[in-house]
């Protein structure tokens, strides 16, 4: 293996983050704005063949987990290609997707004979009426059906995310997280970040990890600390003591895991970002669609890392919000 990419704090990168489109079929209001969303035209998005030029750039240098997302990845035609093309570099030891399962029942198989291996699913509520004031949109029963296709298709681990929202979501957290246990899935919970295409985010509308663990004790019983499987890994896991499933708390906002943040995002539009915060971003796509050499694109890489910041500061007085939402930057 050449050398590792270390950026200028230590922080070795094996992570990373492929946003393929920031198209979206809901309009979840932590994530997009509800109307007149404007996306990025199709001859701007990277294209299957591209995408997979870039992870071969990198995965010599030490690259070995790739993370599909969007958006809504499953919104594009061509998805499968990608996963398949992906699922064949060598050096590629985990391939996943992060979805909203509104399309997961039709392509679940699809995407698990083209070589997909983890997947995880966004499930804030299992209540209807709160399903549409988070995604103002229908489809509750759509996603539910896509987690069971998943599973029926052969994924394993599967994880559901829930985003935890202060005075929305706190009534969510007892049954998302027996409706996990009940059927072998790995539940997430997510606190709120300052994301949302609106700019209405507050910190105190932030549900910390703390409380929700307190609610999902008192509520189920004792939970106990599971030692990471990855240096990197941002979710503090926990197992339940009876043995029946695990549970993960994933606080960036109140517990900050910068320090040993490992993950590189690549834009659907092929831009380069070091941070979901960061001001900057480094243009990948027109080394790609100008000739550009594996050489040139790893050196941008370097130089979007050299650009790291020690942490994304959301708790300080200088932090200073992304103009892109997360459908814009990717999940």
């Amino acid at each position: 293996m050449q050398c590792r990419l270390i950026d200028g704090l230590g922080r070795v990168h094996t992570n990373l983050r492929i946003s393929v489109t920031d198209r979206c079929n809901l309009r979840c209001f932590y994530c997009m704005p509800a109307d007149s969303v404007r996306f990025r035209p199709p001859d701007e998005m990277l294209t299957a063949a591209e995408i997979e030029r870039f992870v071969r750039a990198v995965v010599p240098r030490g690259i070995c987990k790739v993370r599909l997302s969007g958006g809504e990845p499953t919104t594009r035609d061509d998805l499968a290609e990608i996963v398949a093309r992906l699922a064949v570099v060598p050096g590629v030891t985990d391939l996943a997707l992060t979805t909203n399962g509104m399309l997961l029942a039709e392509q679940a198989a699809p995407l698990r004979a083209a070589g997909l291996g983890r997947i995880n699913i966004s499930l804030d509520t299992l209540r209807a009426d709160a399903f549409r004031r988070v995604a103002r949109r229908e489809g509750l029963a759509r996603v539910l059906d896509g987690i069971f296709a998943a599973r029926d298709a052969g994924f394993r681990k599967i994880r559901l995310n829930a985003v935890a929202i202060r005075s929305l979501t706190e009534e969510d957290v007892v049954p998302l997280a027996m409706f996990a246990r009940e059927h072998d899935f790995q539940m997430r919970f997510i606190e709120f970040m300052p994301l949302d295409a609106d700019g209405a985010w507050q910190a105190d509308q932030v549900l910390s990890g703390a409380a929700i663990r307190a609610i999902v004790e008192q509520a189920i019983g004792p939970l106990t600390a599971v030692a990471a499987d990855d240096p990197g890994q941002v979710a503090n896991e926990f197992r339940f003591a009876d043995g029946r499933g695990r549970i993960g708390f994933i606080n960036p906002v109140t517990q900050p895991f910068c320090s040993r943040c490992n993950r590189l995002r690549l834009t659907a539009e092929g831009r380069l970002r070091n941070c979901l915060f960061s001001s900057v971003e480094w243009d990948v796509r027109a080394l790609l669609r100008g000739g550009g050499e594996d050489e040139q694109i790893v050196a941008q890489v370097e130089q979007c890392l050299a650009a790291k910041r020690p942490g994304h500061g959301i708790q300080t007085a200088d932090f200073v919000r992304p103009e892109r939402a997360m459908y814009q930057i990717g999940g």
